[in-house]
């Protein structure tokens, strides 16, 4: 028999490019941020919370929540610009949907300029930061008495080469075929399987972690600076590393 589901979700998305190639000097840093939510929480909570936010501000539930567009303030986030009492309670509404939330946070941010200083061959970022966020799921995952069950992480897709890609480094890693440096975590106490979702799914918990992780790569590139939009996600964090 396949192994029971886990009580509990992992949402994934990422903020910046993961090329080495060329990057923008202005943010030099590839974030991947996992979303861990109970899943009974999620759905009588987290997704009525968000479509009620939609409902209130769209009149429907169609929009998707979108951290570059609602920070550019384009469609459908135009209204933002028209009236400055509107954007302000559109913007404390979402964060108190997003403190009210119970999920956990577990993010690794590559800094992409000081790993090919570092390395004469580095990684790919995603497989790296793939990698250390899925040592750190499986710890709390492991906490959270979910060992022996299958947990299903969910991934926005990006069109069929890169999900393929996508899935072989995630099925390396699940099968303990993708270690690398010093530490070594076994992955086969739990069942890993990928689920690639188009954004237009309308995911609740993939909005949730589109939310997340850009304030995660702008704290960790700029600490000192002032970060409101972090200092809602600070509580719910397991993990923020910053590599190298």
């Amino acid at each position: 028999m396949d192994r029971p589901f886990s009580d509990y979700l992992i949402f994934a998305d990422e903020s910046g490019d993961h090329g080495l190639a060329t990057f923008e000097m202005s943010y030099p840093v590839f974030v991947l941020a996992f979303v861990l939510v109970r899943k009974d929480h999620y759905v009588s909570s987290i997704v009525p919370a968000i479509q009620q936010l939609k409902l209130d501000f769209f009149g429907h539930d169609q929009a998707i929540l979108h951290e570059r567009d609602i920070r550019r303030q384009s469609p459908p986030f135009g209204f933002l610009r028209k009236d400055a009492s509107v954007r302000a309670a559109f913007l404390e509404r979402l964060n108190a949907v997003v403190a009210g939330a119970d999920f956990e946070i577990i993010s690794t941010a590559i800094h992409k300029d000081r790993l090919k200083r570092r390395y004469a061959l580095p990684w790919n970022p995603y497989d790296i930061a793939l990698l250390f966020c899925m040592e750190k799921a499986m710890e709390r995952l492991v906490a959270l008495r979910q060992v022996d069950r299958t947990q299903h992480v969910v991934f926005e897709s990006r069109g069929g080469p890169e999900d393929a890609n996508l899935e072989l480094s995630f099925r390396r890693i699940a099968a303990n075929a993708g270690g690398w440096g010093v530490k070594q975590t076994d992955f086969s106490g739990c069942n890993w399987e990928p689920v690639m979702a188009p954004k237009s799914c309308n995911s609740s918990g993939l909005q949730l972690a589109d939310l997340v992780a850009r304030p995660i790569g702008l704290r960790s590139l700029r600490p000192l600076q002032t970060n409101r939009a972090f200092d809602v996600l600070g509580p719910k964090l397991k993990l923020l590393k910053s590599f190298p």
